[in-house]
């Protein structure tokens, strides 16, 4: 599950670079906002995924601890 989070931590910044690029650019406009809103979606994918509830847990916390023994 950290490989996942990290994996999506990491295309979220390059999307969020690509976007910035991009909005530079004449006629690509439209690409850079769908990739900067796409990076929103993922980081809040992780925001969702890491952020504890009031008791305390996080959904990738619980997602470790139903995973089978290696």
């Amino acid at each position: 599950m950290n490989i996942a989070l990290s994996l999506l931590v990491l295309t979220a910044v390059a999307l969020v670079l690509g976007g910035i690029f991009l909005w530079n650019r004449e006629g690509y406009r439209k690409q850079a906002v769908l990739m900067l809103v796409l990076a929103a979606v993922m980081a809040g994918n992780v925001l969702i995924l890491t952020l504890p509830t009031p008791e305390g847990k996080s959904l990738s916390g619980e997602v470790q601890k139903e995973q089978a023994p290696e």
